[in-house]
């Protein structure tokens, strides 16, 4: 039952602006009380129905549908309303002005209404981490990982994880207190290690998908590097599908970095044109080169240019590396390892793109990763810490075994927002929209 001290909270939870619709939720204590003093009634649950919305005076402010989502079994936990009203300013201003008049109901803070669900254990803090992505994603791989991490598979697999190590924890406990009593039989120490090695291999295999993960919440980073004049820009322009960099054949043209997102096939890329690699006097083109190079020594993967009409040698500083002939439409041969494009006629550009998302995507398009932020990796690490020392020690005294298996679990039920996350919460809810 919700405390009746808690402030009832409203919303715009739609896009702002004029629209056909708009969707304003309430959730709270007091929502009940709203939707029979506005509407004159408190609808059936979850269905929907057409009713004049009135003021004080009266006077309808607009028709709308209203739905009511009786709490517990709510998004929130508590009692929760939605009015679908016609998107115009003028309505949606009067609306909230009239519903946040009532004693009792506010206008939310961003993230309030998740932060509500997650308190009533609606939703663990990995879901609402993937939540957040959802709503932030661009992308269909962006989609397909948020949505896999915001239905609860992150949470699944800790409490996969942590079941066993709580059944080591009981073992070595037995151990410790009843280890000389009779109905306590087998190597306990030994079945509790066994426990802790099978959930360290699970968190091994999360581990490695963590760098996949997180490249494609963030963006995957891709350099066009190569000497002057060797169609860094053009390139960017056909990959963009517009003009964004200034084509010259004028040398030095891009002096600093010039970027742009696509979505390529699913995957979120930021492209990067860069300064042409070469030894210059100018103090601006020399910092643009210098840039370049940092840039490149950082992507994901590196598009070396080399125009197909040019003897000159490769200049980048290693790591993933596509070779390019460029200008292939003024004919030429290609080295070995190059590959044949041309931004102008189109040659080879299929190819690339699909060479390109091999190559980010790996050549067999894995499962959306279970570790997706920074905030996971480092509590997956410090478990696996704890484990490793574990086994590594299989002779130490039951006590420390048993306070390493502590030490797992809580970094499990930390990565769950179980304990001591409040300033991941702060955090992590100011950067939701008002509504959500």
């Amino acid at each position: 039952m919700a405390d009746p001290a808690t402030p009832t909270i409203v919303a715009l939870s739609s896009a702002p602006g004029r629209a056909g619709v708009a969707v304003v939720r309430v959730s709270g204590p007091r929502v009940r009380f709203v939707l029979e003093t506005i509407s004159g009634v408190v609808p059936s649950p979850r269905q929907a129905t057409l009713r004049a919305l009135r003021d004080a005076a009266g006077d309808v402010v607009d028709q709308a549908l209203i739905l009511f989502f009786p709490g517990p079994a709510s998004f929130t936990g508590e009692d929760v309303a939605e009015f679908h009203i016609h998107g115009s300013r003028a309505v949606l201003a009067r609306l909230l002005g009239l519903l946040s008049s009532h004693d009792g109901v506010r206008l939310a803070e961003p993230g309030e209404f998740t932060r509500r669900a997650f308190e009533a254990g609606k939703l663990d803090l990995a879901a609402v981490e993937g939540l957040a992505d959802l709503i932030d994603s661009e992308t269909e791989w962006q989609r397909r990982q948020a949505l896999r991490q915001m239905d609860g598979a992150l949470g699944t697999a800790v409490a996969g994880w942590r079941q066993p190590l709580v059944e080591a924890q009981a073992l070595l406990a037995a151990e410790l207190d009843f280890s000389d009593e009779g109905d306590v039989e087998g190597p306990l120490v030994e079945r509790a290690l066994q426990r802790a090695a099978g959930v360290l291999a699970g968190l091994r295999d999360a581990q490695r998908g963590f760098a996949h993960g997180e490249r494609v919440r963030e963006g995957f980073v891709v350099v066009l590097a190569g000497p002057p004049n060797a169609g860094k820009s053009s390139l960017l322009n056909a990959l963009a599908r517009r003009e964004v960099a200034i084509v010259s054949p004028v040398a030095g043209t891009t002096r600093d970095a010039i970027e742009v997102r696509l979505d390529l096939d699913g995957l979120p890329v930021t492209l990067i044109d860069t300064a042409g690699l070469r030894d210059s006097d100018d103090a601006i083109e020399a910092e643009g080169v210098r840039r370049a190079r940092d840039l490149a020594a950082k992507a994901d993967l590196v598009l070396s240019l080399r125009a197909i009409d040019s003897d000159a040698d490769r200049d980048h500083p290693g790591g993933s590396v596509i070779a390019l002939a460029t200008k292939a439409d003024l004919g030429g041969t290609a080295r070995p390892g190059e590959l044949r494009i041309s931004a102008r006629s189109g040659e080879g550009m299929p190819q690339l793109l699909a060479l390109l998302v091999r190559r980010l995507a790996g050549e067999e398009q894995p499962e959306p990763a279970l570790l997706t932020r920074e905030r996971h990796r480092a509590a997956i690490a410090e478990a696996v810490v704890a484990l490793e020392r574990i086994l590594a020690s299989p002779g130490a005294p039951a006590e420390l075994l048993a306070e390493d298996l502590r030490l797992a679990v809580r970094a499990l039920e930390r990565l769950l927002g179980r304990v001591d996350v409040e300033d991941v919460l702060d955090q992590l809810f100011a950067g939701f929209c008002i509504g959500k």
